[in-house]
């Protein structure tokens, strides 16, 4: 999946999934759900035993929190 059409599926800018895979951005709860979906079904399919959660795919260090 390009970044173009990841982007198009949640509805922000390829420039905004460019920042969020480079760390430059956090993305806000609905959008991280949104990717969380979108990858989920891209990766997984109807194979909902293997989905992933949000805090799977959004790592935040204690730090960040």
């Amino acid at each position: 999946m390009s970044q173009q059409d990841l982007a198009e599926s949640v509805g922000v800018t390829r420039q905004t999934i460019n920042a969020l895979e480079n760390g430059r951005y956090n993305p806000s709860l609905l959008l991280a759900y949104k990717l969380t979906r979108v990858l989920n079904i891209a990766t997984y399919d109807e194979d909902t035993d293997s989905y992933l959660s949000i805090e799977d795919i959004f790592k935040f260090s204690d730090d960040e929190l």
